[in-house]
Parts: structure tokens; sequence; C-alpha cells
């Protein structure tokens, strides 16, 4: 059974009618970069890990234990981190959608005028605003506040346990490939292995992150190498300096 449930195709149920088959790839956005932040650090950080270590001391003990304590410490830093963070971003939505709930029964006039003003903005005439403003408050108010006013829907609403699985899953299987390069890479060859697997890994990674996205693949697989490498070659650097792993 494939772990990544998430990678799957997911469509889009419009509560209209489509003019055309459309495939839209915002309902990923949430997921897709919990999920792309986590394969991405968990590949640069345990390879970053284990390059510096090796600079320092290339033994394969030292490299194994640091390399395994990396995964296992960032793969739940990366889930906690991700749960708590989109879950403040949960509360401050469910704050607004709460205050915007009692502003209705306050002063309902002033948020239907209100919602009038934001269509107006948008390019409807003062009459159909109006009227658009007026069925909309007769048919769901709540909901075209919370759509129209404050911006949120369904598909970018926060999902901390969403995230949190996205992440952690993603780091734990991204940073298991740069540990296994190390364990299996000869003792004099350990860094170059590392170095060339993760770059390897990098480039897939950004190219399979813009094509589940529908963005440019290019764009995306040099800006992830870049920084990838980038990663590296300082955690060498400072291990090389001062012998000590990072």
């Amino acid at each position: 059974m494939c772990i990544w449930p998430f990678l799957t195709e997911i469509t889009m149920s419009l509560p209209y009618k489509s003019a055309h088959e459309e495939l839209h790839y915002i309902n990923r956005a949430g997921w897709l970069r919990a999920a792309v932040l986590g394969a991405n650090d968990g590949i640069v950080s345990v390879s970053s890990l284990i390059v510096g270590v090796a600079a320092a001391d290339p033994s394969p003990t030292a490299i194994l234990v640091a390399g395994a304590a990396g995964l296992a410490a960032g793969a739940m830093s990366m889930a906690a981190g991700e749960y708590v963070s989109v879950s403040s971003q949960s509360d401050v939505e469910r704050a607004d959608i709460a205050r915007e709930k009692q502003a209705l029964i306050d002063t309902p006039e002033a948020e239907e005028a209100e919602l009038a003003s934001i269509y107006q903005s948008r390019g409807l005439s003062l009459e159909t605003a109006a009227l658009v403003a007026r069925e909309l408050t007769v048919k769901d108010a709540l909901g075209a506040h919370v759509r129209d006013e404050l911006g949120l829907s369904e598909v970018h609403s926060a999902n901390p346990l969403q995230a949190a699985l996205a992440s952690g899953l993603t780091f734990t299987v991204a940073a298991a490939l740069p540990l296994a390069a190390a364990i299996f890479a000869p003792s004099d060859r350990i860094i170059p292995t590392v170095v060339i697997t993760t770059l390897i890994c990098l480039a897939g990674l950004g190219a399979l992150g813009a094509q589940v996205g529908g963005a440019p693949k290019l764009r995306a697989t040099a800006r992830v190498l870049f920084w990838g490498a980038a990663a590296m070659a300082i955690t060498s650097v400072v291990g090389k300096i001062f012998g000590v792993s990072v």
C-alpha cells in the first residue's frame, strides 16, 4: 500500500457546472507545500549532516549514528513544527469566522452593505452588487463573508494533521536516501557518494514537485539543486575547519 496517499490524483468537486474539463492544482497547495518542505529538508539536512561528520570523522559508526539521529529527530521536528504552526493558522481562521458570525448578528445591515461594497470594488455596478449581496445574504450570509471578505475557502483552509503527516513522512523517506548512500558507500568515497546521491534526489524532488503542482520543472529543479548544494558545501567547510560534526 502506498504510504503517500496525498500524492494520488485529487479532483476538486465544483459546486457549479464547468464550461469544460479543467484540472486545477490549487487544491493541492496545502499538502504539497508541506510535503516538498519535508522532503527537501530531509534530503538536505541529513546529507549535510553526513558530509559534515564525514569531513571531520569519516568512521562508518560516527556517520551512521549521526545520520540516523538526524533522520529521527528531523522527522519528529518537522511533523511537530508543521502541526503547531498550521494549528496556529487554523486558530486565527476560526477566530475570524467567529467574529464575523457575531458581527452578522449584531449589525446585519452594515455587514450586507460591506459585502455589496466588496462586489462593487470588483467591477459590479452599485445596483448589481447590492442585489448579489442581498441574495447571498439570504442564502448563506456567513459563507459569503468568509469567502469574499476573509478570503477563506475549503481548499485553502488550514489542515494541521494533513500538513504534519505530509512533512513527517516525506522527511523520513527522503532523509533515508542519503543515509543509505553513506551506509553502502566505500569508506573513502562517502562524501562524493552522498553528494551525488543528494543532487540526484534533489533534482527528482524539484521535478516531481513541479509536476504535481503544474509548475515549470526547470526553474523548480534548479532552485532546489542550488540551495541543497550550497547547504552541503557550507556544512563540509565547517566540518573541515573545526574538525567536529555539525
